[in-house]
C-alpha cells in the first residue's frame, strides 16, 4: 500500500521554492496528488515554455518535494 502523500507539507515546499522561480519570471501551481504518490504540477509564466523546464521541474521542484515529503514517488507536469 502506498503512503498517503501529505498536501499541506508539498503546498509548503512549492511556496518555499516559488520565490526562485518568480524571480525567473515564472510559478508553479499544484494541481494534484494522486493515490499513487504522483504530484501534478502545472509550470507558469517563462517556466512554460522554458528550455529548462524539464531540469527545473526534476532537479528543482522534484528534489526539493521528496526532500521534504519522501512518499512522493514523482513530479509531472501537466499542461
Amino acid at each position: 500500500m502506498v503512503e498517503m502523500v501529505n498536501k499541506e507539507k508539498v503546498k509548503e515546499v512549492l511556496e518555499k521554492i516559488r520565490p526562485q522561480l518568480q524571480m525567473d519570471g515564472g510559478d508553479v501551481e499544484l494541481v494534484d496528488i494522486t493515490d499513487e504518490g504522483i504530484v501534478k504540477v502545472r509550470l507558469q509564466g517563462h517556466c512554460a515554455g522554458c528550455a529548462h523546464a524539464q531540469q527545473t521541474l526534476q532537479f528543482g521542484i522534484e528534489r526539493a518535494i521528496k526532500q521534504f515529503v519522501p512518499e512522493v514517488i514523482r513530479v509531472e507536469n501537466v499542461a
